[in-house]
């Protein structure tokens, strides 16, 4: 299971690179947002890949962390997608504004020719 997870964040954020270098600027939004998701994944991960291990120190078991998993991890994840969200809406109201006043989505707001 590990490895299908690193090639999932690997995946992600090659994904997120490759979209950040477009000259579109809806691709770099959605770069960026690939990118945080696997930002995301990796801290998530890091807290370790645990099934049916409980956050919450249970006072018949003890304190032995073998058997429970890091909460912080989780915490910050799930700040950081709440962000993220407000983030990609702000990316996306811009983007909306600059198409509006330029008529291209292009990155220096100007069109490349197509030859």
């Amino acid at each position: 299971m590990e490895i299908v997870f690193a090639l999932a964040i690997g995946v992600m954020a090659g994904s997120g690179v490759w979209l950040l270098l477009r000259p579109r600027t809806f691709q770099v939004i959605i770069g960026l947002s690939l990118l945080a998701y696997a930002v995301n994944l990796f801290i998530f991960g890091m807290g370790r890949l645990r099934v049916g291990a409980v956050p919450v120190i249970d006072p018949l078991k003890g304190s032995n962390p073998d058997l429970y998993t890091d909460p912080v991890p989780q915490a910050l994840v799930l700040t950081a997608i709440v962000i993220g969200f407000a983030t990609t809406a702000l990316f996306l109201v811009v983007l909306l504004a600059s198409r509006g006043l330029n008529g291209t989505d292009h990155v220096d707001g100007q069109e490349t020719e197509k030859e």
